[in-house]
């Protein structure tokens, strides 16, 4: 009812032409079916196929010499019977059809004498600046998370008829399908709750991922934003014992089980290396979210506004995949202080603050930074984020688990290794450093046809010039901001 009801409102505002950017056509058309029942009005239906007919009619004929656009409208123009027309996939007859958009502005501008109400429904539709002033848009509403449980109930009933056994879950599981399915149509909701069940005739956490790529496809989100398909478990990092407790006092207030206000995000500051992007990853894969990377070095276009528009499409779909985790990586490099770019950085730190300020979604913003004096103060002062963290060196028992962590996932038993003698080789090795020494390790080991061993790993450690060493002086100077700014993510 209530997309009933605010179609009216545009409509009884005298609007002359209404804008539905939607790909759920026939549920388009059934709302104003219903709409020009309830008022008692004739209400039309257009589509270059068919031409035009009485849509409250299931079998009504289409109208003769209707096909054409300029047939249909120059037919609307002259018609005196206030009516409701929907005219389908209309916007590629605009596009350099100057007669076209004429008779669409000639119905506008009687509408007050005509009384007709025009209701343009397509998947986009780019309204010509002639017509901006006699336009408005509706959109669709998206169901809410009652709506979404009974889709997925019915599902569920239907495979049980199709397979003849009831589909396995458990409240959590299904609790969160549902608030993953927020922000898609009923119909694209349908689709996805089907696919989740009938992969195992389960639902369960992990169908999660799959869901939330195919939702990701979906929203066709291409080019600044893209979808991050690996998200790491806390487990696979080292040390962070401090962001890990942090983020666990805050999942179920996140997730809305909690009357404390939602979380809104975390700025990560280190050196290159130190683990900042896999600790992002893991936020998403600690809470059960899809993780979306926005890379700022793509948001930037040559034309005028182009920048600050690709941002705020990016945010508004990332509201779109909400609950989720939107991942800035080096947010420095996108909107940096300085003055070099015809202040195009500035124009997109004010879109990114307004967002941030006004954003009520279930959007956990992660920013990673490795320069944090080029960040302007007002994106990190408190209040934009809770809290930002000091990724730090590894210290010794932290190395030691980085090592395990890494020998174990390539196959190598960290038992047969010495963990505290290579911890005390890589004093001042970030944790990629480290990674990279395990590999190294590794092919040194095939071109020697023997196995892995520790004098191979310590070997490959002395070889090592570590980046605390080559950038001393500014992981000294990161050190020396961050005290008493910057809360460290290893303090447990």
């Amino acid at each position: 009812m209530s997309d009933l009801n605010d179609l009216r409102m545009l409509l009884d505002s005298r609007y002359p032409i209404v804008v539905i950017e939607t790909w759920e056509e026939l549920r388009a058309l059934d709302l104003i079916r219903r709409l020009g029942m309830k008022e008692g009005r004739p209400v039309f239906a257009w589509t270059s196929v068919d031409g035009m007919r009485r849509l409250e009619f299931d079998d009504a004929p289409s109208q003769k010499h209707t096909v054409e656009p300029d047939a249909v409208l120059g037919q609307i123009r002259g018609t005196s019977q206030p009516g409701i027309y929907a005219l389908c996939d209309l916007h590629p007859f605009l596009e350099g059809e100057p007669k076209n958009v004429r008779l669409l502005k000639e119905i506008a501008l009687h509408h007050e004498r005509l009384q007709h109400s025009l209701v343009l429904i397509s998947h986009q539709f780019t309204i010509p600046p002639e017509l901006r002033r006699y336009s408005t848009r509706f959109s669709l509403s998206m169901p809410d998370e009652k709506q979404l449980e009974h889709i997925v109930q019915d599902e569920a009933r239907r495979f049980k008829q199709e397979k003849g056994e009831r589909v396995r879950a458990d409240r959590e599981s299904l609790d969160r399908l549902i608030r993953n399915l927020r922000g898609l149509s009923v119909e694209d909701a349908r689709k996805l709750a089907r696919g989740a069940i009938l992969h195992d005739g389960a639902i369960t956490e992990a169908d999660l991922p799959e869901v939330n790529k195919a939702k990701f496809a979906l929203m066709e989100m291409e080019g600044v934003l893209s979808y991050e398909y690996d998200t790491e478990s806390f487990a696979n990092v080292g040390g962070l014992q401090g962001l890990k407790t942090w983020l666990g006092k805050r999942e179920k207030a996140f997730h809305g089980d909690s009357d404390i206000d939602s979380p809104r995000g975390v700025m990560l500051v280190g050196v290159q290396g130190g683990g900042k992007s896999l600790a992002a990853k893991s936020v998403a894969g600690l809470w059960g979210l899809p993780l979306l990377r926005l890379d700022m070095g793509a948001i930037y276009n040559k034309f005028f506004g182009e920048s600050e528009r690709n941002v705020r499409e990016a945010l508004k779909m990332a509201e779109t995949m909400s609950p989720c985790v939107l991942w800035i990586d080096e947010i420095e490099k996108g909107i940096a202080v300085g003055d070099n770019d015809g202040g195009t950085s500035r124009r997109v730190l004010g879109t990114l603050l307004t967002w941030m300020a006004e954003n009520q979604s279930k959007v956990f913003m992660v920013a990673t930074a490795n320069d944090i004096e080029r960040l302007p103060p007002e994106l990190i002062r408190k209040g934009r984020l809770d809290e930002i963290f000091f990724v730090d060196l590894p210290d010794a028992a932290v190395r030691e688990d980085i090592f395990r962590i890494h020998l174990n996932k390539r196959g190598q038993p960290a038992a047969d290794f010495d963990l505290a003698a290579l911890s005390a080789c890589s004093e001042g090795f970030t944790g990629a450093e480290i990674e990279q020494a395990v590999v190294a390790g590794l092919y040194s080991a095939g071109a020697a046809e023997r196995a892995l061993d520790q004098s191979l790993l310590e070997a490959e450690l002395e070889a090592t010039v570590p980046l605390s060493v080559t950038m001393a002086e500014p992981l000294a100077k990161l050190r020396h901001w961050c005290q008493g700014r910057a809360v460290s993510a290893g303090a447990s």
